[in-house]
């Protein structure tokens, strides 16, 4: 796959309880390949299905998880089980990515409307815009704990994690209609919390 060592056990053997993402991840870091395989098995629908939802266009939705896939071989030794789930870790990287690719998309049209050139060679200031990203992340996060527990949760699994309504009702345990009630008042929440204007 990506040409490094791979360990000695089996990820395909039925007789072994199937490891976790978490397990799965610190293997990962350590370049197994057959890990890798396993992780990519288990999340890759979710991680499309969130950039999918974000970027709607099929190709580029399946570029961008690629890219993801790539950072995550290339980034797992980064990765803290002290700071939250690997699908959590690997989701806000999704989810990073997807927003990164629309404003980059919206930056190019910007540009070319403005000049009326396309291909245009700008200088690019990775510095502003990886600060620009560090503090819309903060302030979401800091929006994000202001909602109630429960309304947190549901905007969580919906936007973060990929999951329909649907598939969040039926893991919360709750009706369909409760989760977008809680996802509509959570997100009324966010936009006041962080001054959106509709």
């Amino acid at each position: 796959m990506l040409g490094l060592m791979t360990t000695d056990f089996n990820l395909d053997d039925s007789s072994v309880e199937p490891l976790s993402k978490e397990e799965l991840l610190a293997r990962v870091a350590f370049g197994d390949e057959l890990a890798f395989g396993e992780l990519y098995d288990q999340i890759a629908p979710r991680v499309l299905g969130l950039v999918k939802r974000l970027l709607i266009d099929h190709a580029q939705s399946e570029e961008v998880t690629q890219e993801i896939f790539l950072e995550i071989w290339q980034t797992a030794t980064r990765y803290e089980a002290t700071r939250g789930g690997a699908s959590t870790w690997i989701m806000t990287m999704a989810h990073r990515r997807a927003v990164d690719r629309i404003r980059s998309s919206q930056a190019g049209r910007d540009r070319d409307s403005k000049i009326g050139i396309r291909d245009l060679a700008v200088a690019y200031d990775h510095v502003a815009e990886t600060v620009e990203v560090r503090i819309e992340h903060e302030r979401v996060e800091k929006a994000m704990s202001r909602l109630t527990q429960l309304q947190r949760q549901a905007v969580s699994l919906a936007y973060y994690g990929g999951y329909t309504h649907s598939e969040v009702a039926g893991m919360l345990k709750i009706p369909l209609g409760t989760v977008k009630t809680r996802l509509r008042d959570g997100l009324i929440r966010l936009r006041d919390e962080l001054g959106v204007t509709s």
